[in-house]
């Protein structure tokens, strides 16, 4: 019986010992933080997106606070965020607010399954283990990888197969396109008016683009040649459109054999 009484003081003792140790290293070592940093995330929305460019909330607020990030580099903050940083840091409060969309239709029904995949049901791990499980290398995997990283819950997956994104809910954070194994979440102006292509399969064999997916361009170019104000081109096998001269006259989407062109 006392040698269990000793070891638990023994215990106790060692355990206070320890703790006040580390508690005069603690003070002795302390890194003192900026002041500035604790106002400035004070003001910040805390989400830990990454959306800045940097490992979180205080890692934006540091180079805030050092002068290497600008004060609209908050995008779930929006503008008014953007205008407490400027206030308080100087400099520019320009925000330009950015929305995700999917350049994807390869629902269940167009795009053409490889065959049954068994392993892990993640979009970056089907893509590193099969290449794709679609006939598709570009098409989108299916696995909703892009809704677990959105913190906002602007993303859903739908029955089709495909993600759905709520512009109104999306503050432009860019997390599901970094996450997105595939080229197929694009970042655009909020607001942006014109047409876009809701297909990234860069395959130039148009045989190949038809048997893999039945919603994928096969580059007839229809949409480049019967632009009125010539504002289309391909590039690697895409519609791309130079936005300062769409008009969303729509005539690239009637043109548009397999409806691959949508309007914003």
């Amino acid at each position: 019986m006392n040698i269990v009484l000793y070891t638990a003081l023994f215990a106790l003792a060692y355990a206070f010992c320890l703790g006040a140790a580390l508690g005069f290293f603690k003070q002795v070592f302390a890194v003192q933080e900026d002041p500035l940093i604790g106002k400035i995330k004070e003001i910040l929305p805390g989400v830990n997106c990454g959306g800045c460019g940097f490992p979180g909330c205080d890692g934006f607020a540091a180079a805030l606070a050092k002068g290497e990030a600008e004060p609209g580099g908050c995008p779930p903050g929006g503008q008014s965020v953007a205008e407490k940083l400027a206030g308080l840091l100087g400099g520019s409060a320009d925000l330009t607010p950015l929305v995700a969309v999917l350049a994807c239709a390869g629902t269940h029904g167009k795009a053409l399954p490889k065959g049954e995949y068994v392993g892990v049901k993640s979009c970056r791990a089907a893509k590193l283990a099969t290449g794709s499980i679609k006939l598709c290398a570009w098409g989108c995997q299916g696995f909703g990888d892009c809704v677990r990283v959105c913190k906002f819950g602007a993303i859903t997956m739908g029955e089709n197969g495909l993600p759905g994104i709520d512009a109104d809910k999306c503050t432009g954070c860019k997390l599901c396109a970094r996450e997105c194994p595939q080229p197929i979440i694009q970042m655009v102006p909020k607001g942006q008016k014109g047409a876009r292509a809701l297909c990234a399969n860069a395959n130039a064999v148009k045989a190949q683009v038809t048997k893999s997916c039945k919603a994928g361009c096969f580059k007839c170019e229809m949409c480049v040649k019967n632009c009125p104000e010539n504002c289309m081109e391909m590039v690697n096998g895409i519609p791309a459109v130079d936005y300062t001269k769409c008009t969303s006259c729509g005539v690239c989407v009637s043109k548009c054999p397999v409806k691959v062109m949508t309007l914003n």
